[in-house]
């Protein structure tokens, strides 16, 4: 299945026999929480759902956003009203960061069907809603392994054997700059690929032959096994979804720079070379 929706298909689908469950997962880097936002207007009948507290555990050794207790994420969905043959569709403010870690982890424990707006609520022609919904709690049981998980070792490895992108900007990735974890640069080996570039200005996905190309320019031939980290496991969740849609299973870097960084006896490489 398609790993994102138009708005238009939204529509149709919604008025539907069985409309997908809407999740509203507005998350900026550094920002304010997106709840205010939501509840200024959302797409109706949407659930807010928190990036940082449902999303991800406790920021610690595994990263900034370290993946989420599996039975706590579970709890999380239900309430949100999230069921295992129920559609789920997943939006945020236009980024479609936050929108794709929902997307990663509901994969990840086995939701077989989950979308992302593309293009978020900014490609939203219709009508807003400042309704709070109280779901029908949902019956998800997570099962996780879905897709591909690594961890730093994992990465570290597949850096030589086969293709790590890494999707943050390329000025972090050459360790120019390094505004939020403890060392810049990059996990050696890995080659920079900024998720940045899988959208066009409009925020939504560039079509598949495209992203197909873009990412064979990298390295990604077939055969070869890929795996994405970012700064904190979010927008590399957007790398993997862009991945897909060119039809590239890759996994994610859960822990990502965050994690890798924050053990000073991980080696760091910089320039704009993997090394």
């Amino acid at each position: 299945m398609k790993p994102i929706i138009s708005a238009s298909e939204l529509v149709s689908e919604s008025a539907g026999a069985k409309p997908p469950v809407l999740l509203d997962v507005r998350w900026s880097l550094g920002g304010p929480p997106g709840r205010p936002e939501y509840e200024a207007g959302h797409l109706p009948g949407a659930v807010y759902v928190d990036l940082d507290t449902e999303l991800a555990g406790a920021p610690g050794s595994g990263g900034r956003h370290p993946l989420p207790d599996v039975a706590a994420f579970g709890a999380a969905m239900r309430r949100a009203g999230v069921s295992a043959d129920t559609p789920v569709v997943v939006y945020d403010g236009g980024l479609g960061w936050g929108a794709a870690r929902a997307w990663w982890l509901l994969r990840w424990a086995g939701h077989p069907d989950v979308r992302v707006l593309d293009g978020g609520l900014a490609a939203w022609n219709g009508e807003l809603s400042k309704d709070v919904p109280e779901p029908v709690p949902g019956d998800f049981e997570p099962r996780p392994g879905a897709l591909g998980l690594l961890d730093a070792d994992g990465a570290a490895s597949l850096a030589r054997s086969g293709l790590l992108l890494d999707a943050r900007a390329g000025e972090r990735y050459r360790g120019e700059v390094e505004p939020i974890d403890r060392v810049g640069g990059h996990i050696p080996g890995a080659v920079s690929a900024p998720t940045t570039e899988n959208v066009g200005p409009d925020g939504r996905f560039l079509a598949p032959e495209a992203l197909a190309a873009r990412f064979a320019a990298l390295g990604a031939t077939p055969g070869a096994e890929v795996a994405v980290y970012c700064g904190s496991g979010v927008s590399g969740a957007h790398e993997v979804l862009a991945l897909e849609l060119a039809g590239i299973p890759a996994a994610l870097y859960a822990g990502s720079w965050s994690a890798w960084s924050s053990d000073p006896t991980r080696p760091v490489a910089v320039g704009p070379d993997p090394q």
